[in-house]
């Protein structure tokens, strides 16, 4: 991989893996349209730069994160996240088989972006307007509704914001939470796919992945500036989204999700 790929490829997740478009269809059809051919390489850089995107939220709410008086928030992460952990580790051969199946995520890129058109006019009476707000069981839920996201193209920060409106959230409350919530989820699934998945368990093709990044100072170096790419674009997007989010709904973003879905069917179609 070269390093002009490389930033593309974590400009692209630093875009997309906070708005509910479904930042693994974008990579996917992303390294399809530069010609990459898909690798357990490829793989574990795409799980790597998202550590740079986890950086990004824990940066900018960086007073919520390291406010250690307010035990309740890290408590309400920890219960929100349970789900994700316990349901990703039972279907993870499941979630992998389907991860490279560009139609299939294709399908749920559009199906998803039929959703948000409808968003708006289901939830328009928000009783919660801040994270201090959220009970313990409603962040429970929350975390279960993030679970719909393991269907590669369903997009994490979707499913968790539309989780977050079904429990009386606005919208700039039920994205902050997804935000707050992703950092935990995406760090463990960074952890496991790394650390548990490559050396704790002895996966094969796991293993080759990480070894060809760490194969050579290049690699080393394109995953360095990938992640560093991943972490300032996904500090634009955050603060951009919530401000598009607040002022116009999900409309825009489930047209967008439409458009793209049907541009991806079409290309891969006519590439199979």
């Amino acid at each position: 991989m070269s390093i002009f790929e490389a930033i593309i490829l974590a400009i692209v997740e630093g875009l997309t893996e906070y708005l509910p478009i479904s930042s693994t269809a974008h990579m996917g059809f992303t390294a399809a349209l530069m010609g990459m051919e898909e690798s357990e390489y490829l793989k574990m850089f795409q799980v790597s730069i998202q550590f740079g995107a986890i950086l990004s939220i824990v940066v900018l709410y960086w007073k919520k994160f390291f406010d250690f008086k307010n035990l309740k928030f890290y408590y309400k992460l920890a219960i929100a996240v349970i789900p994700a952990l316990v349901l990703g580790k039972l279907l993870d051969d499941k979630i992998e088989a389907v991860l490279g199946n560009q139609i299939a995520i294709s399908t749920v890129l559009v199906l998803g972006g039929v959703v948000l058109l409808f968003v708006d006019k289901w939830f328009k009476n928000p009783k919660i307007t801040d994270e201090k707000e959220i009970p313990v069981k409603k962040a429970f839920i929350i975390g279960f509704w993030q679970c719909l996201a393991m269907m590669p193209g369903t997009s994490r920060s979707a499913a968790s914001i539309i989780g977050g409106l079904t429990q009386g959230l606005d919208r700039k409350a039920a994205a902050e939470f997804s935000f707050f919530l992703a950092v935990p989820t995406m760090l463990a699934v960074t952890v496991y796919s790394i650390f548990v998945k490559t050396w704790g368990e002895g996966t094969a093709h796991a293993q080759k992945g990480y070894e060809m990044i760490m194969s050579s100072n290049e690699n080393i170096m394109v995953f360095i500036i990938g992640n560093i790419v991943a972490f300032v674009v996904a500090m634009i997007a955050v603060k951009s989204f919530i401000t598009v989010l607040t002022k116009y709904g999900f409309k825009f973003w489930g047209w967008y999700r439409i458009v793209i879905g049907i541009a991806l069917l079409v290309f891969f179609y006519t590439q199979g």
